[in-house]
């Protein structure tokens, strides 16, 4: 068996959380990996879980690879999903592993530092993407609702003065990483920062609601190297219910 699919002894998700370490503890990892629901309901969604029986796990896409089109085309969408997405996860459970075998003295301790950023990096990939693929749908765009709508308004002055702030704030990351609305639980108001990579410049307390990936992989077979177009398309993806839901269960810690 290929030793990165083996399965490593079931963890509490406190102590996974330790080991993800400040970056996707930060990008609110945990409650993406536990999965909560799509649709409010008890059982989570199967797109959602990307944590099982002690292993990160890569759950399926919440539709078809072409349900984005004409603003996601759908090879973008399968290499994205089953090849990218595929390797944080593997990358997630070496980390893991290894940081495992540190802690019960059987590892390596000088390595417990590469490790650890390892997890950090691929941990804070596969959650990330986790919130991406939920956070949009073939019937979404539009704008947000309810007290999502109210938080946005208070936050930014209008949904439209979001909207671009948001484009802006995305189309600019340095290199590769993320564009995030998130929850900021200090405040208890809504913020819109960037996330280099997928661990680096966040706010510690952050929240994640709603993320666009930027790496030239989400849009170059596409867009080329025009990333404002395609975070533009972005918007007409966006499942704004979906958003709205972790909002609420953010304020509601």
């Amino acid at each position: 068996m290929n030793k990165e699919n083996e399965k490593v002894p079931e963890i509490s998700r406190r102590n996974m959380l330790k080991g993800l370490g400040a970056g996707a503890a930060v990008l609110g990892a945990g409650s993406m990996l536990r999965a909560g629901t799509a649709d409010g309901g008890d059982s989570p969604a199967e797109s959602e879980i990307g944590f099982r029986d002690g292993v990160y796990v890569l759950p399926p896409l919440p539709y078809a690879y072409d349900a984005l089109e004409p603003y996601i085309d759908e090879q973008t969408m399968r290499l994205h999903h089953d090849i990218h997405h595929a390797g944080y996860v593997r990358g997630a459970n070496r980390a893991l592993e290894k940081l495992r075998s540190i802690a019960t003295g059987d590892g390596d301790r000088p390595y417990s530092k590469h490790w650890a950023r390892e997890l950090a990096f691929h941990g804070s990939g596969h959650a990330m993407h986790v919130l991406f693929w939920n956070c949009m749908t073939h019937d979404g765009g539009g704008v947000a609702r309810g007290d999502l709508a109210k938080a946005i308004r208070l936050s930014f002055g209008s949904f439209e003065g979001f909207t671009e702030l948001f484009r802006a704030v995305s189309g600019s990351v340095e290199g590769s990483g993320w564009g995030i609305l998130g929850y900021e639980s200090l405040s208890g108001g809504l913020i819109v920062i960037q996330a280099e990579k997928h661990q680096d410049l966040t706010v510690q307390g952050t929240y994640p609601l709603l993320a666009v990936d930027v790496w030239e992989h989400a849009y170059y077979l596409k867009y080329q190297n025009k990333r404002a177009d395609y975070v533009k398309a972005f918007m007409n993806v966006i499942n704004w219910d979906y958003v709205g839901a972790r909002y609420a269960a953010a304020r509601m810690g």
